[in-house]
């Protein structure tokens, strides 16, 4: 069997190539390894003759770490991926996750903007400016497509297709998925090309839909300020990233009749359990409603 380190290094370039992950994904896979690793260094037992006992235990230390049910999952999910790739390579005879679950996740109700706040929000950009143009764009483009941040700075002019009124999306996984686009977005799309003719476009980034005033792509935090910039100047007090407008796509999707096979597909959702968020999200509107307006709940 080749040293570890070797190992670890193929499960790197298994997981980019074969797997088509993203570099970070890899990465991230690559650095649970590691911490599994050092946590059995401390047992004197080697990463290819744990058990499930020794995988149970180091779970465990994680909870008694505080790190969130979230965050335990994540990174027993890159373990379970490195297992199955030493018995696909026949290092190990037997996974010793095969019986491990998944903590259970915290069921989050996701923050959810009003259409009035929506419209309020994408209203603030000072469209007489080249920068206001752009950034208009880019409150409408994740409202109307209910992008993921990652998938709107990678958003390319190659990618739109206007006439037939969608988009390609490369979402996780680098897994494209065809999003429909609202003729409002594609206008301020279109009139966001002023701000290209003030920028100086760096070589590979002629196709970028959103760039930065150095003429290179976005990146996550700028797009994150922008989002915090309007909702502040609109009197938004919500808790509001550029995720937000995602969840706020889906729950409108979901309050304006959308099945969630629908929704999952637009947003890129690998399971149906994942879009059932939004489902909870509607039934506390409906319970707030019922608190407000039901004659049984007035004082």
């Amino acid at each position: 069997m080749p040293p570890m380190q070797r190992i670890t290094e193929l499960f790197e370039t298994y997981l980019k190539f074969e797997r088509n992950f993203t570099d970070n994904t890899a990465m991230a896979y690559v650095s649970d390894i590691t911490k599994l690793e050092n946590f059995l260094a401390d047992r004197s037992v080697p990463l290819e003759k744990a058990g499930t006992m020794e995988v149970e235990a180091f779970l465990v230390s994680l909870h008694e770490l505080g790190i969130s049910p979230e965050s335990q999952a994540r990174i027993l999910q890159g373990i379970k991926a490195f297992y199955r790739f030493l018995l696909s390579e026949r290092y190990i005879d037997s996974d010793p996750c095969e019986l491990i679950e998944a903590p259970k996740k915290r069921q989050h109700i996701p923050t959810v903007l009003t259409l009035d706040e929506v419209n309020r929000v994408i209203s603030m950009p000072d469209v007489s400016t080249a920068l206001g143009q752009r950034n208009r764009a880019i409150l409408e483009t994740l409202y109307s497509c209910g992008l993921r941040v990652s998938e709107l700075i990678d958003l390319r002019f190659s990618r739109i297709f206007a006439s037939e009124g969608y988009i390609i999306v490369v979402g996780k996984g680098r897994k494209e998925r065809l999003v429909p686009i609202s003729e409002s977005a594609l206008q301020e799309i279109d009139n966001c090309r002023a701000f290209r003719y003030e920028t100086d476009v760096q070589p590979g980034f002629e196709d970028c839909v959103f760039l930065n005033r150095f003429g290179r792509a976005m990146t996550r935090i700028a797009v994150f300020n922008v989002v915090k910039q309007y909702c502040a100047e609109a009197g938004i007090r919500k808790d509001v990233s550029p995720h937000t407008f995602r969840h706020t796509f889906a729950t409108h999707l979901l309050e304006g009749g959308a099945n969630l096979r629908a929704i999952q597909m637009m947003l890129g959702h690998a399971q149906i359990s994942t879009t059932q968020i939004y489902t909870k999200a509607d039934i506390q509107h409906l319970r707030e409603d019922i608190l407000m307006y039901h004659p049984r709940n007035k004082v």
